[in-house]
């Protein structure tokens, strides 16, 4: 019960991130609708298929599609309210992400995965709802910038393997990954943590590129 909580709580909370990100492109009802379920499903669908746990829970559990749908018709008509929030499809994601961090590691170790592999599958969960929304919304995804967002991921899931790995207690290793997960992901979007990039090599194509423009 607590797993599915989490989980249907993951799929509301990124679905509103879709939903507000479809608002701000003014996209109409049915194209929030459809923005927020893929942002809710798509990491749990891609998870679901690579451990055979078929059909998807995503697909096979109505529920996930009514949070989903709620969610949407949430950011719709709320959207002014939402629109108060600083940087609200960054902060609804975040919360997506810690929690997907959780259940889709803890989904995949219940399927037999060695925990690194776990770890990997959960990071998985969690990025795919985000790649799917800004791609939908003609954006470069999030998962391919330098800021914290696939690491944070790692981290929150390899936290949860990590616990499960040395028969630690299932909840307080829980929460820790979350928490992991969550405080990387919000000292990115607040503090601009992010990966170091190769500015020397950046550097030269800028110069090369200058030389060839007439």
């Amino acid at each position: 019960m607590l797993f599915d909580a989490i989980d249907l709580g993951a799929t509301f909370v990124f679905a509103i991130s879709g939903g507000t990100q479809g608002v701000r492109h003014r996209l109409d009802l049915f194209g929030v609708l459809v923005v927020a379920w893929a942002a809710a499903v798509t990491g749990g669908l891609a998870r679901d298929l690579l451990i055979g746990a078929v059909p998807p829970a995503a697909i096979a559990d109505w529920r996930y599609l009514a949070a989903a749908a709620a969610a949407g018709l949430l950011a719709f008509g709320g959207s002014d309210a939402i629109a108060q929030v600083r940087r609200p499809v960054q902060l609804f994601d975040a919360a997506g992400l810690c929690l997907f961090a959780v259940t889709g590691t803890q989904k995949a170790l219940a399927h037999g995965l060695d925990p690194a592999m776990a770890a990997i599958l959960g990071m998985i969960t969690c990025i795919g709802g985000g790649v799917a929304r800004d791609l939908l919304t003609l954006q470069v995804p999030s998962v391919l910038r330098s800021e914290l967002y696939a690491v944070a991921a790692l981290a929150g899931a390899g936290s949860v393997a990590l616990g499960y790995w040395l028969g630690l207690p299932h909840l307080p290793v829980a929460v820790f990954g979350a928490a992991l997960c969550l405080f990387l992901r919000l000292m990115a979007i607040y503090r601009g943590w992010r990966l170091p990039v190769a500015g020397g090599l950046s550097q030269s194509y800028n110069k090369t590129d200058d030389k060839s423009t007439p």
